[in-house]
């Protein structure tokens, strides 16, 4: 979670490691999922709300694609407090039912996949009126 926090005050930041970090998110993030999803008793409201997230992040890497020829990635606000969330989400369950702790991670997910994907058009257009 500190990865790109270190790196920048270390002077070592790159395009290659944020571009790493991104894969390495995703990663983490299909793990939890793969781990997760079969010990618990997930809600299909639950279910669809994490896969129309995942539809919207992969939309946006595609745009991005095909706009930059190049994968962008989006380090928001908003993207780190989602990972924060996502990491300290399993520790919650034993205190927070599943259903409301999910709701308040999806819904920063959410919120993140729409502010990345008009990041990532915002990006173009100044790129276009340059």
């Amino acid at each position: 979670m500190i990865d790109g926090a270190v790196a920048r005050k270390t002077g070592t930041a790159g395009e290659s490691g944020a571009r790493l970090d991104t894969m390495a998110d995703f990663v983490f993030v299909a793990v939890c999922l793969i781990k997760l999803l079969p010990v618990l008793d997930i809600p299909v409201w639950l279910c669809i709300w994490i896969a129309v997230i995942a539809f919207m992040k992969a939309t946006n890497i595609a745009a991005g694609f095909i706009r930059q020829k190049a994968f962008i990635s989006v380090h928001s606000g908003t993207n780190k407090v989602t990972g924060g969330l996502l990491f300290v989400y399993p520790l919650t369950l034993a205190f927070i039912d599943l259903r409301y702790g999910a709701a308040v991670v999806c819904m920063v997910a959410t919120a993140a996949a729409i502010q990345e994907g008009h990041y990532s058009h915002k990006q173009k257009l100044k790129e276009q009126n340059a």
